[in-house]
């Protein structure tokens, strides 16, 4: 395995037998058993993941509001305190630096979640368009995230122990509580499809709660589960669906994208473009086969009009699928094809999600 920087779970999941993997630039479990196995246990019972690579940035002050509102696509006027809103942020020519979740802990207070391998892009990004009322600063690295995830993730909390107000709502969050006895912020948040909270921590702290929820019950999880689990859901994941030659409104993130805004970066750019050229659409292998990232797309012409951004088989879904990236007028087709190695393969169209969790 390729070294790369530990979260404070890292001996942990060598003691569970973790196959540890590089990802982003940190060394994280993609399985301990089987990931059929940790997906599965999401969907009907209850995961456990290790997020501590994710980043975390503050930005406090009086000008804080307006800072973000100019910085990413979303709007956040009229959010009250405790509660998360997702966004891109965009180049000036419209692409992704990186997609996002806002968390407002008071007036003037927000905490930013950004992807791991982009925390110190992301950073100089916002560092760069700041304002002099606002008070910028990573605290990455006093950060400690796990995300329980799965129907039966209040059952393993009790269980665990909880003491104070759990969030009920998604895109909600309450602070101080109390995760087997160590503080917590916990939010209503997650990259599964399934109801679930993401837990944050001191880094000292992450080994002891993470013990306390197995014992409870949850199943340790990996990032191979993580993608298929993200994947039936059509998530996007920087780098695939979304990045800086991608743009939000190709991506079908248009509710997240507030061109009503007074002004944002990138908001000419994403105007002029809009409707977008290409769109991301849902594919389902009709030959025998897998889809694979950048493996190209064809009409019934023989035309190339796009690329595969995520493709694998889906487990509870039961099919081969791909999300793919298309010319506007290639994604009305009913039938695709997508070229594997020497062959090109049918694929009919079907609608994202590929799948909605019932759970509630």
């Amino acid at each position: 395995m390729a070294e790369g920087k530990k979260t404070p779970l890292y001996d942990r999941h060598r003691a569970l037998g973790g196959e540890m993997v590089e990802f982003g630039g940190w060394a994280l479990p993609v399985r301990y058993t089987s990931i059929l196995a940790e997906h599965k246990a999401v969907r009907e019972a209850c995961g456990l993941f290790d997020v501590s690579h994710m980043g975390e940035i503050t930005a406090e002050g009086e000008g804080a509001l307006a800072f973000l509102n100019a910085l990413c696509t979303n709007s956040f006027d009229g959010m009250v305190d405790g509660r998360c809103r997702y966004s891109p942020m965009c180049y000036d020519d419209g692409g992704t630096v990186d997609d996002l979740i806002v968390y407002k802990r008071g007036e003037g207070r927000y905490l930013i979640i950004v992807n791991a391998a982009n925390c110190e892009k992301d950073e100089a990004w916002m560092r760069a368009h700041l304002t002099p009322e606002v008070t910028l600063k990573n605290v990455s690295d006093r950060v400690a995230q796990l995300a329980l995830q799965g129907p039966a993730y209040r059952e393993v909390l009790a269980k665990a122990g909880v003491l104070g107000e759990l969030p009920v709502k998604n895109y909600s969050f309450c602070e101080g509580v109390l995760v087997a006895g160590w503080p917590c912020l916990v939010s209503r948040t997650g990259y599964t499809g399934e109801p679930g909270v993401e837990i944050y921590c001191r880094p000292d702290d992450a080994a002891l709660i993470h013990e306390a929820l197995t014992e409870a019950g949850a199943v340790p999880c990996g990032l191979g589960a993580r993608d298929t689990l993200r994947f039936e859901c059509a998530m996007p994941l920087y780098g695939h669906e979304l990045s800086a030659e991608i743009t939000p409104l190709e991506c079908g993130l248009k509710s997240f994208v507030k061109l009503e805004k007074e002004s944002f970066t990138g908001k000419e750019a994403l105007a002029a473009k809009n409707p977008p050229a290409r769109r991301r659409i849902g594919l389902e292998l009709l030959d025998k086969g897998i889809a694979r990232e950048h493996y190209p797309v064809f009409d019934a012409a023989g035309r190339e009009v796009g690329f595969v951004t995520s493709g694998m088989p889906a487990p509870t879904v039961g099919k081969n699928l791909a999300m793919a990236l298309v010319a506007a007028d290639a994604a009305q087709e009913e039938e695709l094809f997508i070229g594997v190695r020497t062959r090109k393969l049918r694929a009919g169209r079907v609608p994202l999600p590929f799948y909605k969790s019932e759970n509630k």
